[in-house]
């Protein structure tokens, strides 16, 4: 697959049976909307596909389906954050002899308290790093209360291997990648943008090459960056202000059960419900962000029909 990949990669969520059982053909179904709906490679097992619900058991079934079923069409990165350095390692050395693009790996925490400091943090990525071959993206976001400073990230970029793609998606976050640019270079492959994409624009002027959005409406996000990296910045603007009310509503109102509750309303998959102890979406809640969605006719209302 060619590199350095760009783009817009959407985290794909974890589908369920109502009883919280694994339904491995919906996640199927899900794979294919989000290809489908212009998805230029995807992301399985983050916090926004609830991982942290997962069994170990659980996570391999659905990597290994998920890599079967994809077969290549698009590039995946695998989230293999685990606190003990080994166990990440593993893990990504599991991921990428099962066809990963790329692992996402957030520094090591624990809890509210437990923290690894910058000599630790440099340490694990380095050992992860000598485990694999593929590209390390390193997830910069506030649940792992970790501070990651610009220099400190782009040190690391020029100092272990495969530590080359960014998430960056802590406040001002233009700020930062626009530091982490300038400070690290050519080491700096990937300078990506997450959080729903809800500093898109702002992260896109600073110089961020991909995105890392939910998985409800890649085709609305593609409408943005297709139109800037084509050099259209006013088009960009354009389409990033006709689909920023529904980024809003799925940052700040829904998180990780907007994707699961479009593509339960579009047919793409039987039940948009979490694993406990998440609580599903108030209904008004679900109703408010389906309202917004249908005045822009995203592909995940109409894919399943």
């Amino acid at each position: 697959m060619p590199q350095p990949y760009r783009g817009v990669f959407p985290v794909v969520p974890t589908i369920f049976h109502a009883d919280g059982a694994l339904d491995l053909e919906g996640q199927k179904r899900a794979i294919d909307f989000m290809i489908d709906a212009g998805s230029e490679g995807l992301c399985i097992l983050a916090n926004f596909s609830e991982q942290f619900v997962l069994t170990d058991e659980d996570r391999d079934r659905v990597m290994q389906v998920a890599l079967q079923h994809v077969a290549g069409r698009v590039p995946v990165i695998v989230t293999t954050t685990h606190f003990a350095t080994h166990i990440c390692a593993e893990r990504s050395r599991r991921a990428q002899d099962m066809g990963a693009a790329m692992v996402m790996i957030m520094p090591p925490y624990h809890g509210a308290t437990i923290r690894v400091g910058e000599k630790g943090i440099h340490e694990f990525f380095r050992r992860v790093s000598d485990a694999i071959s593929i590209p390390i993206m390193i997830q910069d976001a506030p649940v792992s209360g970790t501070t990651l400073s610009a220099p400190f990230l782009a040190r690391m970029a020029r100092e272990i291997a495969n530590v080359s793609y960014f998430k960056i998606e802590v406040p001002q976050a233009a700020a930062k990648l626009r530091e982490l640019i300038e400070l690290g270079g050519d080491a700096i492959i990937g300078p990506w943008d997450g959080e729903e994409a809800i500093t898109l624009m702002a992260d896109l002027d600073a110089g961020a090459t991909g995105s890392m959005t939910g998985g409800g409406f890649p085709d609305g996000i593609r409408q943005t960056t297709d139109a800037w990296f084509a050099g259209d910045r006013i088009g960009a603007m354009d389409a990033y202000a006709r689909w920023l009310p529904l980024i809003n509503y799925e940052n700040r109102q829904c998180g990780l059960l907007a994707a699961k509750a479009l593509m339960e309303e579009g047919g793409v998959i039987r039940c948009g419900a979490p694993r406990a102890p998440i609580a599903p979406l108030h209904p008004a809640t679900r109703a408010g962000l389906i309202e917004v969605a249908k005045r822009l006719d995203p592909m995940v209302l109409r894919w399943g029909k």
